[in-house]
């Protein structure tokens, strides 16, 4: 952990005045005195500093009355605005037909020996969790039989259930661990449930709300890393401690098998059980997150915990004949050889163990290197099968598909599957007992269409084909580059109307995102198509740095202290907008949520004269403070800690909340969260509605009650959502 010594900050004067070394004088808000500070900038950037410079600390209280009373106003009026337009009814009827269609494609996942799918439409839209076979599955006409009624459920038992997944006891599946939030929060209730019966298990498994880490370790214990009283979660609110839970057992009754620090940083001590294609344990293995991104690994051999030798920033995606398969965000030497970040590697587990056990001796006698992606191309998803890796890639954020057969001593042998031209490719669920893994295709105009990957024949079985929900004939999509700043070539796709006339009117959505190596391939998003593209409009998605479209390096390229580089490469893409004629200042509006929500809050502030919108969504906003707003401390790795005064100083340079200028020009903005968010604190949202108001900029603030920060409990509430947005954008960039 790292000693935090508070000091007095550089005056305010200075950070307001001065840009980040190598940054360019013009990132400063167009109208604004460069020698002067904001107005509400604090007088030191000390948490005490910060603190006493916030006049909306109020409307952190996520009940509080004050809080409350902001949002039932804010809401009145923006209703008044979205709602009262025109266009909301037929938007929202349109959204509502789309994400309730009854012929869109049900979401596959291996149950046991049949297809599991959860499902939301007009007539449940907490939603059914059903199973069928794979044979009718692949019929025309599939008989499901419902597993869980979740708006049963939630009826009987008064409660606002919201499904958050299950979670099955290989191989035979019958045993789950149900997860339910209520209100839609990340934090979940577990119960047991047995499949053979349908029913929740009397007397089984139940875990009262809260984060929870959880594994199946065998039928009758789980490893449960969770809130275990007092002093046992980080200052994230995410657990540092594991326990082994034996059925018939309370909390306070399971057994220590780790434990970490309070002071970890991430999102929480995490237990993985890896199996093979017969349900017999593999490897037990616990991640231990330092920060956001960098942790230890340790695997658990008979209840006591060894560290593995591994990379610090690493995904792990399970085990093949005692190796563990996993990819490097960092350059790593192992057993004398170098391996690129980005790579997809095999080590054996035996090799990893500090120290050695007695009389074993590391000696690399297989090859390691799986895949090592060329310059312009990154890991996107792998699916792990029992002697075969199922590797999803990206080539200029492009989708691939390749199956790695294992060898043994001869290596890793490569067998590419051939997938559509020019569209995303994503890895579903996978089987190790069937060899198999679902795959979907689709892009910016393409409708999904669903496979079956048979990793052994190296082929793919089309099984379903959405239909489309939008009139495509009228589009045509280009992928071009802008230059940003310094000098860095940032790719984005265009989605525009075949005939448009290049005279900069054009009604354009960029949306952008560039953060936590995240990546944005071409994606289809029938709700746009309909309420947007079939208007006229363009929408255009940037894939700026930050994300992970060509690997580690681009995502960490603008962590802490350069992140003023992923804003400048959001707003070269505007720049090349307009320059190409696509559209203008005018005619453009941002769209971003979560950490989208950083980007467009700074984008507005910073470059309010090349956008005329913004939809600015479960945003993070006031960065001084959203290490204190929970679960914000997991991000330090991401953006740097405030507590630190040259972090501070460097944050405090972009974040929008104390950025804002009464002077300043800004288009009306439209900012929007949710109460029940507990991943980004709806504080965020309010605190930045409040300032603009208070500044005089006019703007628009709704708060959804019910959901929380996915957006997935009711398709019918996500409509309204949609609808709203698109009203608002067609109001700013249309009318």
């Amino acid at each position: 952990m790292r000693h935090l010594i508070l000091s007095a900050a550089l005056p305010a004067l200075l950070l307001a005045a001065a840009p980040a070394a190598g940054q360019h004088a013009g990132h400063h808000p167009a109208g604004a005195v460069a020698t002067t500070p904001p107005p509400h900038f604090p007088a030191d950037l000390t948490p005490e500093g910060v603190r006493a410079a916030d006049d909306h600390l109020a409307l952190e209280a996520v009940d509080g009355a004050e809080a409350m009373a902001f949002v039932a106003e804010s809401n009145r009026q923006a209703l008044a605005a979205l709602e009262g337009d025109r266009r909301y009814e037929t938007f929202r009827a349109e959204a509502e037909a789309i994400l309730t269609a009854t012929d869109r494609i049900p979401s596959p996942s291996f149950l046991g020996d049949g297809i599991g799918n959860f499902w939301q439409d007009a007539a449940n839209p907490k939603g059914v969790w059903r199973r069928t076979t794979l044979e009718s599955y692949r019929s025309d006409d599939t008989q499901w039989e419902t597993l869980i009624d979740v708006d049963a459920l939630a009826r009987a038992e008064g409660r606002d259930w919201v499904w958050k997944g299950a979670d099955c006891l290989a191989p035979d599946e019958t045993r789950c661990l149900i997860s339910l939030s209520d209100g839609g929060k990340d934090a979940v209730t577990v119960r047991e449930f047995d499949t053979t019966t349908r029913s929740f298990v009397d007397g089984g498994f139940v875990l009262p709300e809260g984060k929870h880490r959880i594994e199946w370790l065998d039928r009758d214990t789980l490893l449960v890393a969770t809130d275990f009283g007092a002093g046992t979660l980080t200052e994230s609110g995410y657990p540092f401690i594991v326990k082994a839970l034996r059925r018939g057992q309370t909390l306070d009754q399971a057994t220590e098998v780790y434990r970490g620090e309070q002071g970890d940083g991430g999102y929480g001590v995490s237990p993985a059980v890896y199996r093979d294609r017969d349900g017999a344990v593999q490897a037990v293995i616990i991640s231990r997150p330092l920060d956001t991104f960098r942790s230890q690994t340790w695997e658990l051999i008979d209840r006591r915990p060894v560290q593995l030798d591994v990379p610090e920033r690493l995904s792990i995606y399970g085990v093949v004949h005692g190796s563990l398969i996993l990819s490097n965000d960092e350059a790593w030497t192992h057993l004398g050889e170098a391996y690129e970040a980005g790579s997809l590697l095999s080590p054996c587990l035996i090799c990893l163990r500090r120290p050695l056990p007695e009389g074993e001796t590391a000696v690399a006698n297989r090859a390691v290197r799986i895949f090592a992606p060329e310059e312009r191309q990154a890991v996107s998803d792998v699916r792990v099968l029992h002697d075969r890796v199922l590797v999803g890639y990206t080539d200029n954020v492009v989708g691939k598909l390749a199956v790695f057969e294992d060898r043994g001593e001869r290596g890793w042998v490569r067998t590419d599957i051939a997938t559509p031209d020019n569209l995303a490719v994503n890895l579903g669920d996978s089987s190790k007992s069937r060899g198999q893994v679902f795959v979907s295709a689709q892009g910016f105009l393409t409708p999904p269409t669903l496979s079956l990957a048979d990793a052994g024949a190296g082929s793919l079985e089309t099984l379903r084909q959405a239909p489309a929900k939008f009139d495509a004939s009228t589009h045509v999509v280009e992928q071009f580059e802008a230059t940003s700043s310094d000098g860095t070539k940032i790719p984005y796709f265009v989605t525009r109307p075949r005939d448009l006339a290049m005279d900069g009117t054009a009604p354009t959505i960029l949306f952008g995102y560039g953060g936590f190596q995240v990546s944005f391939p071409p994606a289809y998003k029938p709700e746009m198509g309909k309420l947007w593209l079939e208007n006229g409009g363009v929408f255009v998605q940037a894939n700026i740095r930050g994300g992970g479209e060509f690997g580690p390096q681009w995502h960490q390229a603008v962590l802490n202290e350069n992140r003023q580089l992923a804003f400048d490469d959001f707003a070269a893409v505007a720049r090349d907008l307009h320059a190409r004629g696509i559209t203008s200042p005018e005619h453009t509006g941002i769209y971003g949520r979560s950490n989208g929500g950083v980007l467009t809050s700074v984008s507005i502030t910073q470059h309010p004269e090349l956008f005329n919108a913004a939809v600015i969504e479960s945003p993070l906003i006031d960065m001084l403070r959203y290490h204190e707003l929970p679960a914000g401390a997991s991000w330090i790795g991401e953006y740097g800690d405030p507590r630190i005064p040259e972090e501070a100083a460097w944050i405090a340079r972009y974040s929008a909340y104390q950025q804002l200028r009464p002077d300043a020009e800004y288009p009306r903005v439209y900012i929007t969260t949710n109460t029940r968010d507990d991943r980004v604190h709806p504080g965020h949202a309010r605190k930045f509605a409040a300032r603009l108001g208070e500044m005089g900029h006019d703007h628009l603030y709704y708060e959804e009650t019910a959901g929380g920060h996915s957006n997935d409990a009711d398709p019918i509430a996500n409509a309204r959502r949609w609808a709203r947005h698109y009203v608002y954008l067609a109001q700013q960039l249309m009318d």
